[in-house]
C-alpha cells in the first residue's frame, strides 16, 4: 500500500514562535497514489489547563428515614463533579455532616461505610462537587444550618473583602482561597429572616449560585437568580426531594412534581413545599446542560436531555448534503445521543468505532493532574478496527474546548486505518469563556481553541467584540477560515459546527429563556 508520511512537531500555538521541536513520525494510509511527507502540527497549550466541570445537590425531607435516599440521590449526580463530595443531616438533635475528596475514589465507596453515623434522620442534604468543600454547616441568629452550593461566583473577591471590612471571618479554605460555600453561608447569616439571607445572596452575587439549606424544621431550596443551574422537585407519599437533576427520582420512588423558576424559594418540609420568594420572568438557563452536562435520561424545563441531541444531530444531517459516509458515530458518551439523530436523519448506520473501557478507567477529568487526565483520556478509548478500516465516518462530539483530547482521538483513528474522518460538532465554537459556571478552570480566554485560532488569525491577541462577532457569524468569511484553519491542525476530512439557531431550535426554549454565552457573548450580565 502506498503510504504518506505525517511528521508531528510540537508547536506553541502563536505566529511569531518559531520554537520547532521534532518528536516522531507516523505512517498512514494515503489518499493518493504517490507518497507524500507531510508535517502535522500539534499546538501545544502554553496557557492553563482547562477543564469542564460542574457540581449537582440533592435534599430530602421525609417522613420516615432518609439517609439512603439522600446517599443514592446525591450519587446520581456523580457525573456533575468529581473531586469532592459531602452529606449533612438533621437527626432531630444535632447536625451531624460528612466531607471526602473523590479523586482517588467514587462517592458510594467514600461514604457507604459512614451512612450509621447518620441514624435514622428524616432531612439532609448531598452534594458532589468540582469545586469546594460543601457543605458548610454555621451558626447565626437565624440558628443553625447547613448549606450546599451550584455556584460560580465572580465577584468573590469584592465580597470577602466587604465581610473582611465588617469583621466577619473564614474559617473554611478551598485550594487556599476563600470557601464559595462559606461565604454565602455568612451572607445567609447577615439576613433578618431566611429569605432575606438568601435573596440577599441572589442579590449580590454575580456569577450564578443555586443552593439548599438544611435548617432544624425545613429545608430551603433556592434557585440561580436567572435560571441558569435546575432545582427540580420531586415527591413521594413519605415526602419530598429536591435535587438538580431529576434523574434520580425514579429508582428512588419519586415523581417529578416541578422545576422551580429562576430566583425562585421554596420552603420544603415532609408535609408540603410553600413558596418562599417567587420566580422572576427572566431566565437564562446554561444551554450547555443539553448539549453535554445533562444526564440523558434528564429533564430540564420538561425538556428530555437525549431527545434534545437527537434534534441536535438531525438539525446537522439536514445540513450535511455534501457528505457521503459509511456510517454514523459518537465520541462516546456525550456524543452519542447527537450521533444517533444524525444516523437516524440522514439514514445512515450507527456504529461503534469507539467503545470507553469503563470499568476501571474514570472520566477524563477526574484527576487533577493534567498529564494524568490526559493519560485516562488515551487510555479508556479502545478502537475497534472491525468498524475503522477503510471507512468513511461521520463523527459526533459535543463540543471542541482545548482541542487536545479530539486531536489525539483522530490520530487514534487514522491508526487504526480510517480512510475519511468527518467531525461534527454539536454546537458553535467555544469562543467566550463562561462567566456564569464553572464550565472551566480558565484562567485566559486562550485556553479556548477557538478563541486561539482567532488570534493566530488575526495575529494578535487584542480582539476586539466587532472581530470577535465575525468569527461568530456561521455565514461570515472568517467562520469558514476559522473552520478550515482547525479542520487543518486536526487533520479531518471536514469539519462542521452547529448553528446557534439550530441548537436553540433543538433544545425547545426560546432564545431568550437560554444562556449562549460562551457562543455569542449574548447574556445578562448583572
Amino acid at each position: 500500500m502506498h503510504s504518506f508520511q505525517i511528521t508531528y512537531r510540537i508547536r506553541p500555538f502563536f505566529p511569531t514562535t518559531i520554537f520547532y521541536q521534532k518528536i516522531h513520525s507516523r505512517h498512514f494510509p494515503a489518499r493518493k497514489s504517490q507518497e507524500k511527507k507531510i508535517h502535522f502540527y500539534i499546538f501545544a497549550d502554553i496557557f492553563t489547563k482547562t477543564n469542564i466541570y460542574m457540581s449537582g445537590f440533592f435534599g430530602c425531607v421525609s417522613r420516615n428515614e432518609c439517609v439512603n435516599e439522600v446517599f443514592y440521590g446525591t450519587d446520581y449526580h456523580s457525573h456533575l463533579g468529581t473531586k469532592r463530595a459531602g452529606m449533612a443531616f438533621y437527626t432531630g438533635k444535632k447536625f451531624v455532616r460528612s466531607i471526602h475528596s473523590l479523586e482517588n475514589g467514587y462517592f458510594r465507596n467514600k461514604f457507604e461505610d459512614e451512612l450509621p453515623k447518620f441514624g435514622e434522620a428524616n432531612m439532609g442534604i448531598g452534594i458532589i462537587s468540582d469545586c469546594e468543600s460543601q457543605p458548610i454547616t454555621i451558626t447565626s441568629h437565624l440558628g443553625r444550618y447547613a448549606v450546599v452550593t451550584v455556584a460560580r461566583i465572580d465577584n468573590i473577591e469584592e465580597l470577602t473583602q466587604e465581610l473582611l471590612n465588617d469583621r466577619h471571618h473564614f474559617a473554611e479554605l478551598s485550594d487556599s482561597t476563600i470557601n464559595a460555600t462559606e461565604l454565602v453561608a455568612i451572607l445567609i447569616g447577615l439576613g433578618n429572616t431566611l429569605k432575606e439571607g438568601i435573596e440577599l445572596v441572589q442579590k449580590k452575587v454575580k456569577g450564578s449560585c443555586s443552593m439548599l439549606v438544611l435548617t432544624d424544621h425545613a429545608i430551603y431550596a433556592a434557585r440561580d437568580k436567572f435560571g441558569r443551574t435546575p432545582i427540580v422537585i420531586g415527591k413521594n407519599d413519605k415526602g419530598y426531594v429536591c435535587a438538580s437533576e431529576s434523574s434520580s427520582f425514579d429508582n428512588l420512588g419519586y415523581s417529578h412534581v416541578r422545576d422551580l423558576g429562576p430566583g425562585e424559594i421554596v420552603q420544603m418540609t415532609a408535609d408540603g413545599i410553600r413558596v418562599v420568594t417567587p420566580p422572576q420572568e427572566r431566565m437564562q438557563m446554561c444551554s450547555f446542560l443539553w448539549v453535554y452536562y445533562g444526564y440523558p435520561s434528564a429533564n430540564y424545563e420538561g425538556i428530555n436531555v437525549e431527545d434534545s441531541r437527537y434534534r441536535s444531530g438531525a438539525a446537522m444531517a439536514r445540513r450535511d448534503v455534501d457528505v457521503e459516509a459509511d456510517f454514523a458515530a459518537g465520541i462516546p458518551d456525550s456524543g452519542v445521543g447527537h450521533a444517533v439523530g444524525y444516523s437516524n436523519e440522514k439514514g445512515v448506520p450507527y456504529k461503534r468505532p469507539f467503545v470507553k473501557y469503563t470499568p476501571t478507567w474514570p472520566r477524563s477529568f477526574m484527576p487533577q493532574n493534567q498529564k494524568m487526565r490526559d493519560l485516562v483520556a488515551k487510555m479508556k478509548l479502545l478502537p475497534n478496527e472491525q468498524f475503522t478500516r477503510d471507512q468513511k465516518i461521520v463523527f459526533m462530539d459535543d463540543s471542541i474546548v482545548r482541542g487536545t483530547q479530539l486531536k489525539d482521538n483522530v490520530v487514534k483513528l487514522y491508526d487504526s486505518g480510517v480512510k475519511e474522518v468527518h467531525m461534527r460538532i454539536a454546537c458553535p465554537p467555544l469562543v467566550f469563556p463562561c462567566p456564569f459556571l464553572n464550565f472551566s478552570s480558565s484562567r485566559s480566554s486562550f485556553d479556548l481553541y477557538a478563541r486561539r485560532i482567532i488570534r493566530d488569525l488575526e495575529g494578535t491577541e487584542n480582539l476586539s467584540e466587532e472581530v470577535l462577532q465575525e468569527y461568530v457569524n456561521p455565514d461570515s468569511e472568517k467562520h469558514k477560515e476559522m473552520v478550515d484553519t482547525m479542520r487543518k491542525h486536526l487533520q479531518l476530512t471536514t469539519l462542521k459546527f452547529q448553528r446557534l439557531d439550530d441548537l436553540v431550535d433543538a433544545i425547545g426554549l426560546p432564545k431568550c429563556k437560554l444562556c449562549t454565552h460562551c457562543w455569542d457573548n449574548s447574556s445578562y450580565m448583572e
